[in-house]
This record gives structure tokens, sequence and C-alpha cells, in this order.
């Protein structure tokens, strides 16, 4: 078995929102709402859900760029939420992130070089000027990119090779634990399959982690050993990449899957097509959160709230319907 990696432990994430003369707090967003799971050493967990559903505040939570509310995120056997100071700028160097945007991620007025010759600086890694020089040549190489592409700014590369530059300034301080923040969503489909084998080479590589947040759900399927699968705020299934695909338990998974365009004619596979809107996260609807737009709801599904259950081969879903529709 590996080992844990990081777990994370009841997570909230709430954003006040302000109004009146004061100021005073008259509501919140409910953007993460009581997510537990585990990523083990060397796995790629998929995080997955339709926009808006607390993905990337549950990433950035994780590697603390925003706090929690409440809730543990432990990372080898410690709990990071508590961490201060120059605790924290050391645990910096073990957890990064790719940004999705690589326009808007890289400094427009720095080289590539200083891009990357910057994490290097900020935690003392590399004193020598020659040494740093030569860790960035080898961080550039690593992504596919040529040592001539260090003199470069931004603006004068493609999004795919902007987002390797991301890449290799997430690797520049020698991380465990990366967050991809729907990395290739910006790119066109011809190089997110670069940038993904990228990643996964990396990945065998480097001995690296991926908690790996997107919403298209092929992405996912190729590059994950387990999936969850998020709605407004929650995790609703979690299991092995494998049999959550072939073997989805949660209605709103499967309406997710039916969605997935088939390249074969000859196939037809029932969509399962949802109505209305994802309810807003200031008032979520009592009870199961997916209710106002599932097709098995009941008036137990606007009442009660589901917990993840476990229906074997390390297969969680939070749903009342479940055994009544298998």
């Amino acid at each position: 078995m590996s080992e844990t990696l990081l777990k994370v432990d009841q997570l909230v994430k709430s954003f006040p929102i302000t109004g009146g003369l004061w100021g005073r707090e008259v509501a919140s967003v409910k953007a993460v709402q009581n997510v537990s799971f585990e990523v083990k050493r060397g796995e790629t967990l998929g995080l997955v859900g339709e926009s808006g559903c607390g993905k990337s505040t549950l990433g950035r939570c994780v590697i603390r760029l925003i706090d929690p509310t409440s809730g543990t995120v432990t990372f080898k056997g410690q709990d990071i939420t508590r961490v201060q100071g120059e605790g924290l700028r050391e645990l910096r160097k073990k957890m990064q992130i790719i940004f999705q945007d690589p326009y808007a991620s890289l400094n427009p007025r720095m080289t590539i070089g200083a891009v990357l010759e910057e994490p290097l600086l900020i935690h003392g890694l590399f004193p020598s000027a020659k040494d740093r020089k030569d860790r960035v040549r080898e961080l550039i190489r690593l992504v596919g990119l040529r040592d001539e592409h260090l003199s470069r700014y931004p603006h004068e590369f493609s999004g795919g090779q902007r987002q390797r530059v991301g890449i290799a300034r997430a690797l520049a301080v020698g991380p465990e634990l990366i967050v991809c923040d729907e990395p290739v969503s910006a790119l066109d489909v011809s190089i997110q399959a670069q940038v993904i084998n990228l990643l996964m080479d990396l990945q065998q590589k480097l001995g690296l982690t991926y908690l790996f947040i997107a919403h298209d759900l092929k992405v996912v399927e190729h590059v994950s050993t387990r999936v969850a699968v998020m709605y407004l705020g929650k995790i609703v299934e979690i299991a092995e990449s494998e049999e959550l695909y072939k073997n989805p338990l949660h209605p709103y998974t499967k309406a997710l899957l039916s969605a997935i365009p088939i390249p074969d004619p000859r196939r037809r596979e029932e969509r399962i097509i949802l109505h209305g809107d994802v309810p807003s996260p200031v008032n979520p609807p009592p009870g199961c959160h997916f209710n106002p737009r599932c097709p098995l709801a009941s008036e137990e599904c606007r009442q009660t709230a589901p917990e993840l259950k476990s229906y074997g081969q390390d297969h969680w879903a939070s749903c009342l319907k479940i055994k009544a529709s298998t």
C-alpha cells in the first residue's frame, strides 16, 4: 500500500458577502462544504465537475493559497492549516500549483529565465548564480523547450509553450505534490495532448503526485488513478478511474458521462438531460444539493442530505436512491 501523502478532512471554505452601511456580513458563498478525501503518493486524483462547483477553491485551500474556513489538510502527517511563517515557506517547496491560464500566470515584464529563477531565489536554493543558471537550463529542457527560450518574454510564446513554462516553474523547487488547476482547458486540443503526455512523463520520471482539476472527463479518464466528482461544493462520488467510468452510481456522474461525445456513429448512448441551472452556492437547496435537477429525486431527497457511503471496490457515493436504481 502506498503511503497517504495528502488527507483532506471535512474541509469548508465560505466567502463572506458584505452589505449595508457598516459592511456587515449579510450572507456567504459556500464554495466548499465538508469535503474529505485522500491522495496516495505517486497517484493522480482527478477532480471533475461543472464550472462554479468549487474545484479550484478546493485546490487552492489544499496548498494554502487561501485559508480554509474549517477542517484539516494533512500533508505528510502534518496539519498544514495551522502552519504559519517560516514553516509555511518550507511547505511551499513541497506543494506547488500549475494555473489554468498560461497567459495570465506569467509576469509579462520578466524573461522566461527570470521567471524560472525567481522561486530559487525566494527559497534560497542553489546559492551561486552559476548553479541557479544550470538549474534553470535543466528545467527548460525538462519541459521540452530550448536554452534560447530563456531570454525571451512570455508574449513571444504560444499558449502551449507558456504552459510548459508554468510547469517548469512549478517543478523548480522540487515539489512532491502538484495541483494542476485545469492546466489544458485554455489550449487547443492537439496541444492539450502534448501537455498531458508531458505531465504524465514527468510524474513517472520525478515521482510526482497530482491533484488534477478539470471539467473535461475524457482528459481526466486518461490521466487519473482515481476520480472524484464535485457538485455545488461537495464530493458526490469517488472511485478508481476505471470503476467510475464503467459503473457510475450517482445520477450526476451518469449525466456527466452521458455528455461525452463518442466518435463512432454506430454507437448510440442515451443522453441524460439535466433540466434547470446549478443552484446558487449562496443559498444551496436543502437536503441533497442535486435534488432540484435529479430525475430520481423524491421528498426524502429534499429533506435529507446524503452521506458518502462505500459501495465496494473503494467506490464511494452520496445518494439516497442508489440501491433503488441499481
